[in-house]
């Protein structure tokens, strides 16, 4: 069966709970009680988007967004009460698209879960679709003088005649800065725009400003492609 969310989740009541709440509001979830149970999940069944607990009964969720980030893209949003700044960090750096700590509202959790999940049905339908005139997986977006190009077909960029992939995060912020290339874009407009909510903290842009020097640029501790602007946001600044 095709389900639009999976919560996985020891804590079950809670899981129940939140199934419940999703489905009142038309979002088709199941449950998952352990790192075994998720997995079993995906051997006959998909899922649009995932809801991860930190803690589960037989593991570690971040071994199991790993598993997950080996074997299918999708937005992997984590659920926890655990607190600590080093635990969001590390979630967001081994693939998560988010953090929401416990205990979270159940409106401002759904409101999270269906923006990702419309974020992702914009992108694989932008990855379906051929521009008129032009062959699927060929550049869509160029700017020829930095041969730098975004390809939403393959969420990858084109880097001086290296194909790089990204990560659907990555791709959606490299997006926004590309759309305002070479002036400055807030923090707040960039949450605003990748992840539908301008009340976010620092860390988890921070973390996906670096994953993305980290493959764009030549030294990610000297940046010359993304560039801050302290204390207001960033700058994608093209080789022209």
């Amino acid at each position: 069966m095709h389900y639009q969310c999976l919560l996985v989740d020891d804590e079950a009541d809670l899981a129940k709970m939140t199934a419940e709440y999703f489905q009142m509001f038309d979002v088709t979830t199941a449950c998952a009680f352990s790192a075994a149970a998720c997995y079993e999940f995906f051997k006959e069944n998909t899922a649009e988007l995932v809801l991860l607990d930190i803690n589960l009964g037989d593991g570690s969720g971040f071994a199991v967004c790993k598993k997950l980030r080996e074997e299918q893209e999708l937005p992997i949003l984590f659920i926890s009460a655990r607190q600590s700044d080093d635990d969001v960090l590390a979630a967001l750096t081994i693939g998560g698209d988010d953090y929401i700590k416990k205990p979270y509202s159940l409106s401002v959790l759904l409101a999270k879960v269906k923006i990702n999940l419309k974020r992702a049905a914009e992108l694989k339908a932008a990855r379906a679709a051929e521009q008129p005139g032009t062959a699927a997986g060929e550049m869509v977006k160029t700017d020829e003088a930095a041969a730098f190009s975004l390809d939403p077909a393959t969420m990858s960029v084109l880097r001086r005649g290296v194909r790089i992939p990204l990560k659907a995060k990555e791709f959606a912020l490299l997006s926004c800065l590309y759309k305002h290339k070479n002036a400055i874009v807030t923090k707040e407009e960039l949450f605003e725009e990748v992840w539908g909510d301008a009340y976010y903290g620092d860390g988890t842009l921070n973390v996906h400003i670096r994953k993305l020097r980290e493959k764009l640029e030549d030294d990610p501790n000297e940046p010359k492609l993304i560039k801050t602007v302290w204390g207001t946001g960033y700058i994608l600044e093209t080789e022209e």
